[in-house]
């Protein structure tokens, strides 16, 4: 149909780029991705080369474009990997370091220092902007490039660099310099932005050593943000959505209510729950954010973050040449009746929520003469679980009790491990008919922009469910799994945190 409307959706990811075409009622009719990648200079440390991000943002969008109607296509959303940092010449766009990956533990000492310096500090920065003192987090990256890159620090400080996380990097790529902006959720892990004022923080620039003058402007998610150049696409397309990867999730699965939860499962695996208006501090280190914000109104969300989900599948098959491919993990981890006492603890780049352990490093416990690749695909897919069992046990703690979760991401394809998550939960999981709902999103978001959709109730009709899962598991086994696991994270844990 000639009236048919088109949304290109940009998702940048930790590990690869996609780029997806969706129609008005959400559904994918074109998909192209990349692979990257992925530079480790140092122990701990995770890098990706800028050019790379956009050489494949560019590959895939002109290979999703080329099988629609380009006249079609109504407005850009732009979904990206979050806390990645990038440091820019303004005159030149050219990258003055590499983009230092949100995995990246090498700002761990200088955030111990903060720490150590005034044992307040982390309670104020956390009043600000709803996060904690962690490398995880764009302030101390930043701070270290402008540290170690000769002449850094002075450019920025005369305005000659620009800060941003990749969707204000792509961004200013593809308007050829024009916008320099970011969305709120993506300022909002920066550790630079108060989430309660929404605004870039002096105080905390102050804190972290960040130039003001380097920040982005920052919009509603739904927002004009810019035209891409004419000469890139072959017409000047409006970026009119943005939103960083799991806030998009969690728009893309329709958690618009206070109460709803989804859980995404890509390299890392993040927990979002909705608390509305009302900005939620946890008491049990899982972080305050904003879960979107349209029109000038924002929605605050509860985030838990696990560092390391399809990561450990990945590192299974690049790392241990164990499997070819991660549709594997399914028939090898189902074909064991059991996890046999073999338990990974997948903290590569240290622990995350609620652990928040940057020193930890990962290991794998009850090794027999035995054990061999099935039980090791079975326990990385079982830390995911387990993992995820640790956020929604803070949260419970917290006052907050789902009963039930929608998931997404790649790792969701697989049946047992969706199986086993809600095993492990003890809750329903949900999986929607579109399971990549970070893209969808992105496209939702610049939908309502453009005026595709009326409002959020157009958009939640939209959401399908795929498949249920519930509980199928002895109760007393489930316990003797929770504290085998319970366990094994308390070997790896260090005593940074007293």
């Amino acid at each position: 149909m000639t009236d048919t409307r088109y949304i290109l959706a940009i998702d940048q990811g930790t590990t690869s780029s996609r780029a997806i075409v969706f129609d008005e009622s959400g559904h994918s009719v074109s998909v192209a991705q990349q692979e990257f990648p992925q530079h480790f200079p140092n122990n701990g440390w995770v890098e990706h080369d800028p050019e790379d991000l956009w050489d494949t943002v560019v590959a895939v969008c002109k290979e999703a474009l080329a099988r629609v109607d380009i006249q079609q296509v109504a407005a850009i959303g732009i979904t990206n990997q979050r806390e990645t940092t990038v440091v820019w010449d303004r005159k030149t766009g050219k990258p003055v370091y590499n983009a230092i990956v949100w995995q990246d533990r090498r700002t761990a000492s200088l955030c111990h220092d903060l720490k150590k310096s005034d044992p307040k500090l982390e309670g104020e920065v956390n009043a600000r902007s709803g996060l904690l003192i962690d490398p995880y987090f764009s302030a101390t990256k930043v701070a270290w490039i402008l540290d170690h890159v000769s002449g850094a620090r002075a450019r920025a400080e005369q305005g000659d660099l620009a800060f941003g996380t990749v969707d204000s990097f792509l961004l200013w790529r593809l308007t050829g310099g024009k916008s320099h902006a970011t969305d709120a959720t993506n300022a909002a892990r920066t550790n630079l932005f108060n989430i309660r004022e929404n605004d870039w923080d002096d105080h905390l620039c102050d804190i972290f050593r960040v130039p003001r003058n380097m920040l982005p402007d920052v919009r509603d998610c739904a927002a004009d943000f810019g035209m891409v150049d004419a000469d890139l696409f072959c017409r000047e397309i409006p970026v009119l959505g943005m939103a960083g990867d799991q806030q998009a999730a969690a728009f893309g699965q329709c958690c618009f209510e206070p109460g709803d939860i989804k859980s995404t499962y890509g390299t890392g695996c993040f927990v979002i729950l909705n608390t509305g208006d009302e900005a939620v501090t946890s008491q049990h280190r899982l972080l305050t954010t904003v879960g979107y914000r349209l029109n000038g109104k924002t929605s605050y969300a509860i985030e838990g973050a696990i560092f390391v989900a399809g990561a450990a599948v990945q590192w299974l098959r690049d790392g241990l040449g164990i499997i070819k491919s991660a549709a594997e993990t399914e028939g090898l981890a189902k074909s064991l009746d059991g996890n046999h006492g073999v338990y990974l603890v997948p903290a590569f780049t240290g622990l995350g929520a609620p652990y928040w352990d940057p020193d930890a490093r990962g290991a794998i416990f009850g090794l027999t003469r035995d054990t061999g690749p099935r039980e090791f695909v079975r326990a990385a897919l079982e830390s995911v679980c387990y993992q995820t069992f640790d956020l929604f046990e803070a949260m419970a703690a917290d006052g907050v009790s789902p009963k039930a979760v929608r998931v997404d991401g790649g790792m969701v394809n697989n049946d047992w491990m969706c199986q086993m998550l809600s095993d492990v939960l003890g809750i329903d999981v949900e999986r929607p008919k579109v399971t990549e709902t970070t893209a969808l999103g992105a496209a939702y978001l610049a939908g309502l922009q453009a005026g595709i959709y009326r409002d959020l109730d157009h958009i939640a009709q939209n959401w399908q469910m795929d498949a249920r899962y519930t509980p199928a598991i002895e109760p007393r086994r489930r316990e003797d799994l929770l504290a085998g696991w319970k366990n094994a994270v308390g070997r790896v844990q260090t005593d940074q945190n007293g």
